[in-house]
């Protein structure tokens, strides 16, 4: 409806002009509003739609990036999977033969343990009975050194053990003839053993150790016991010492000292820690104090001062000797001088016999050589001859 049409309506309504007029008006600007509104809605509703097709499209391209993003996210996880697959396989493969080497390691080491501690049993038995043969042998020697006590409890007895002792030293070391036990001297003493030096004059052993005072002291519970048991080995032992420098020390017979064999090494080292006044005052009575092992070892040095002295001995009919084996060996040069000239004379009967050798077979040559009318007639008649035969002669010079 336009203004015209309302104009007229208006007029033909019988109303007036100026009224028509503004409602015309009226109606004009509504319907510019209405225009304006319709426009502004249509711009809304634009620019709404707009938005939602940015929005649409954005959402498809983020729908689009998702789905691609999926895609990608579904592919990885498939190839992951097939990673995942591919190192479980090997981890199972790996962890297999791990087991294995562990198994075949733990099996190895197993064995070598059993085998082990088989061996250790059986060296843990070997020592268990050399431990019973040892107690065994414990129990054998505590009985025999029960036994060996109440020996010792008997001096003659333990002068008898000291004298065994000795005599097995000296037999060990020497040889026969050069000792002689119980030998009488010319004051009528009988030592126990003498050696012979290369002097002639013998070095006198003597085993009867006084071991009482020794006992005592060991056996000391306070220290007045031990008091009494020291002056007790000084005065056994000085006398002892006294016995043998007076009976046994002849001057141009025996040596000029004698050895006191002590038959204990223990008992010779309690003498010289504890009672050195009493080994200096045996040096001073020229008798020297000897252990087991002291007395081997001067029987060892005596046996090289008798080879020594068998040696020098012996030296002059080495020198002899020498002289005799010069003589046999001027006469063997004269007698090699002699052969060879044989030799010499028997190379030129050689080269003689040689000359008529070859004189022979020259001879003999001409000899085949000679012509004779019979022999050569003789293949005429159909005999065949003999050849003639060369008789060698004898060698002529």
């Amino acid at each position: 409806m336009n203004a015209s049409a309302m104009v007229w309506n208006g007029a033909a309504l019988g109303l007036d002009p100026a009224v028509a007029a503004a409602g015309a008006t009226a109606a004009l600007v509504t319907l510019v509003v209405l225009a304006i509104a319709l426009v502004r809605t249509a711009r809304a509703r634009a620019v709404e739609a707009n938005a939602r097709m940015l929005l649409a499209q954005e959402v498809e391209e983020r729908l689009g990036e998702l789905a691609r993003l999926q895609a990608e996210m579904a592919g990885r996880v498939q190839t992951m999977g097939e990673m995942l697959a591919g190192r479980q396989a090997e981890l199972v493969t790996a962890v297999g033969e791990r087991l294995d080497a562990v198994t075949n390691r733990l099996g190895q080491s197993l064995e070598t343990t059993t085998r082990h501690t088989v061996e250790g049993l059986r060296h843990l038995h070997e020592r268990l009975a050399v431990i019973d043969s040892a107690q065994r042998n414990l129990t054998e020697l505590t009985s025999q050194v029960t036994s060996l006590r109440e020996v010792l409890a008997n001096k003659q007895a333990r002068g008898a053990f000291g004298q065994a002792r000795m005599e097995a030293i000296v037999r060990d070391g020497l040889p026969p003839g050069s000792y002689k036990f119980q030998p009488t001297l010319s004051n009528g003493m009988r030592p126990d053993c003498a050696v012979f030096l290369p002097d002639g004059r013998p070095l006198i052993i003597d085993a009867k150790f006084p071991l009482e005072a020794v006992t005592a002291l060991r056996e000391a519970k306070s220290d007045e016991d031990r008091r009494r048991a020291g002056q007790r080995l000084r005065q056994d032992v000085g006398k002892h010492v006294s016995d043998i420098a007076s009976k046994y020390l002849i001057p141009g017979e025996t040596q000029d000292m004698a050895l006191m064999f002590v038959p204990s090494e223990s008992v010779y080292a309690e003498l010289y820690d504890g009672f050195d006044d009493v080994v200096q005052k045996a040096h001073r009575a020229r008798v020297v104090l000897v252990s087991p092992s002291l007395l081997m070892l001067a029987i060892q040095v005596v046996q090289q001062i008798q080879k020594d002295a068998r040696m020098r001995e012996a030296a002059s009919r080495i020198q002899v000797e020498v002289g005799h084996l010069a003589e046999d060996l001027a006469r063997l040069r004269e007698r090699v001088v002699k052969l060879e000239r044989h030799f010499s004379q028997a190379n030129e009967d050689i080269r003689q016999i040689l000359i008529s050798a070859d004189k022979i077979e020259k001879r003999a040559a001409r000899i085949d050589d000679l012509d004779f009318g019979e022999e050569h007639a003789a293949p005429a008649s159909g005999v065949v001859a003999s050849a003639p035969v060369a008789h060698k002669l004898p060698a002529q010079d």
